[in-house]
């Protein structure tokens, strides 16, 4: 899996991970009724980003959700921390980041932070290579669709050498 790859489903995971977190604290809290209502009917407020609440009774109502339940508050604040892996130019740097952030997670001893971390640490690699070449999933579909529609216009090449030379003649100036 490339970076670009893992930064495309991102949103998807980390709402995966927070939901995950939101509905087992829900069941832990089935004593609770008021503060299980909180955290029952915020699914929605949780996958959105702090800066993209617009209302002022979304605002309280994620402050009154975050205070009621500290794993919750711990998953948000990682997964708000973690968007900023993408934001570095050197690999050095988003490695140091990425120890910081992975050991918060290990740390926390939540499960699904727990699994969620330790999924992405395979792909450290492709993570960091982000750093040096910001490549978007947006930009790999657009070369993918290209290639595709120089196979379907030849009907398929049975010389590989040539095939590539026509995919090279489509991207001018990348050379290699």
């Amino acid at each position: 899996m490339t970076a670009a790859l893992l930064r495309g489903g991102y949103g998807d995971r980390c709402g995966h991970l927070l939901d995950r977190v939101r509905v087992d604290e829900a069941n832990r809290l089935r004593h609770d009724k008021k503060t299980r209502q909180v955290i029952k009917g915020a699914r929605w407020l949780l996958l959105r980003n702090r800066e993209n609440i617009h209302t002022d009774r979304g605002r309280v109502r994620l402050k009154e959700l975050l205070q009621a339940d500290k794993q919750l508050l711990t998953v948000y604040i990682l997964k708000d921390d973690l968007k900023h892996l993408w934001d570095y130019k050197y690999p050095k740097a988003a490695k140091r980041f990425w120890e910081h952030w992975y050991r918060r997670a290990m740390e926390s001893g939540i499960g699904p932070l727990v699994k969620f971390a330790q999924r992405l640490q395979p792909y450290l690699a492709g993570i960091l290579a982000h750093s040096r070449w910001p490549l978007h999933t947006n930009l790999l579909e657009g070369i993918n669709n290209k290639i595709k529609v120089i196979k379907r216009m030849a009907y398929g090449f049975r010389d590989d050498e040539y095939f590539f030379l026509k995919i090279r003649a489509a991207f001018p100036g990348n050379t290699g």
